[in-house]
């Protein structure tokens, strides 16, 4: 319930007391929303991210820049809220960003799925939110030689999709999901 970004970090401990999820336990889901409720005092997430966009165009940049925001609101730390909001890296992530990814997509592409909030990152810079289904696919089909599911994996099968369509490469990542997920193309490999 994000309306409760909008109470006192009392009040928010106070209605998410007993609530866990996944790998967050209650003290780390009451942090996680005490953190994104001083963001929203202080900054938009369209503005936090498209000032690190801006710079070199590279939502990358704009990733890292969040990731560092989060750190400077909130010194909390555990294993919970650390894998909710990823780890910083130094020079180049290892890990495939795909959450982050993701949620590009959703606020830049705007179609049928996307809802295309986030009108000054072109879709031409996004990164495909690539997941372990995509990734098999990806090999399966060519699109990717890099066996390790990781950021460069990330890059490698963004720059092949850009070939297809140098304007809006992340356009493919459903369709890749979805065939991945669905193992239908398991039936073609015999």
């Amino acid at each position: 319930d994000f309306s409760l970004l909008n109470l006192q970090e009392k009040q928010i401990k106070k209605e998410l007391k007993n609530l866990k999820y996944r790998f967050q336990n209650e003290k780390d889901i009451q942090e996680i929303f005490i953190t994104l409720s001083r963001l929203k005092n202080e900054s938009s997430l369209y503005e936090l991210f498209y000032q690190a966009y801006q710079e070199r165009e590279n939502t990358t940049d704009a990733i890292l820049a969040f990731m560092q925001k989060i750190k400077t609101l909130n010194s909390y730390s555990s294993y919970g809220y650390d894998f909710f909001f990823g780890k910083i890296w130094q020079n180049t992530p290892t890990s495939p960003l795909k959450r982050y990814n993701m949620y590009l997509r959703w606020m830049v592409r705007k179609d049928e799925l996307d809802l295309g909030l986030f009108t000054k990152i072109h879709t031409k810079d996004l990164l495909i939110p690539l997941d372990t289904h995509a990734h098999k696919i990806s090999l399966t089909l060519g699109l990717l030689k890099r066996k390790i599911y990781d950021y460069k994996s990330v890059l490698e099968l963004t720059q092949n999709l850009k070939k297809l369509d140098a304007n809006d490469p992340i356009k493919y990542d459903f369709a890749l999901y979805r065939l991945g997920q669905s193992k239908e193309i398991d039936k073609f490999k015999e």
